[in-house]
């Protein structure tokens, strides 16, 4: 699985309802006719037989959806129990974007026969992260890291930061000395994540200065383009710079072609829905 695209606008996340953090499941019923304690040790094989089943896979998913890297991670699996997890990975990638829920289930299924490989962490991390628990997918990111030493992740663990009110630890990351090592679209994703920690302390000139720094006349049509000047119109907006936030919002449509972002409905709320963009640059 390769890392998903923030979900809703940039820099933002949407929070877990009860349901989800709860797992989908009411807590478990004991019968006073038992001794004390065997309902819930009885309820807590059934719900690891349950995690470990997953969801049922798609007869069509074979495992080799999956790119080479990840496939030779699960060569050193058993072939019966390699396939077994490809194949649940493959369905959580065809559903992350649609159904995070059971995408997540998915990769628990993964997880309850492959823990030790950092490509199931990882799995493991976006499910949770796709699916509003953001300290659980701050819990297997890091545990991926630990594993393979990518710095891939720092992205996504600064946000979960944020998601869990530590905005601080969210800048701390985005200090990391891996984040040099990350290519343009992940350098990118942490200057949005350390902007939006910045907001989130109400330091919205800092925000709007790390994104002035960031290269957002770049003539790359690349998404994180899109990404970075939606996220700059955003904070514009924030500290109140009405006009030039309408603007930069224009100039994110102007390369949001895949509508990645809802920089569209944002001209039209500020009432510019009839305005060209000035410049695409």
């Amino acid at each position: 699985m390769s890392p998903p695209q923030r979900r809703g606008r940039p820099g933002s996340r949407q929070a877990p309802s009860a349901a989800t953090a709860a797992g989908g499941r009411s807590a478990p019923r004991r019968s006073d006719a038992r001794r004390p304690g065997a309902g819930d040790r009885s309820d807590d094989r059934s719900s690891a037989q349950r995690r470990y089943d997953g969801p049922e896979l798609p007869e069509d998913i074979t495992g080799d959806e999956l790119g080479p890297a990840v496939r030779r991670q699960l060569a050193s699996l058993p072939e019966r129990l390699g396939t077994r997890v490809a194949r649940h990975l493959a369905a959580a990638g065809r559903l992350l974007d649609d159904d995070p829920e059971t995408a997540y289930w998915h990769v628990q299924a993964a997880r309850a026969r492959a823990s030790r490989l950092a490509v199931v962490r990882e799995a493991c991390g976006e499910a949770a992260y796709a699916s509003g628990r953001f300290a659980e997918a701050l819990a297997e990111l890091r545990a991926a890291r630990r594993m393979n030493g990518s710095p891939d992740y720092l992205p996504m663990m600064a946000d979960c930061e944020r998601a869990v009110g530590r905005p601080d630890r969210a800048l701390a990351l985005s200090r990391d000395d891996g984040v040099g090592r990350l290519d343009d679209a992940g350098r990118i994703e942490m200057t949005i994540v350390a902007a939006g920690a910045r907001r989130d302390r109400q330091e919205i000139e800092a925000a709007v200065a790390l994104l002035e720094a960031a290269p957002l006349h770049s003539a790359s049509r690349a998404p994180w383009v899109a990404r970075l000047r939606y996220a700059y119109a955003d904070t514009l907006l924030e500290a109140g710079r009405t006009a030039e936030a309408l603007e930069w919002f224009h100039r994110t449509v102007a390369v949001d072609s895949a509508a990645a972002t809802d920089a569209v409905d944002r001209v039209a709320g500020l009432g510019g829905a009839d305005e060209p963009a000035r410049r695409t640059d």
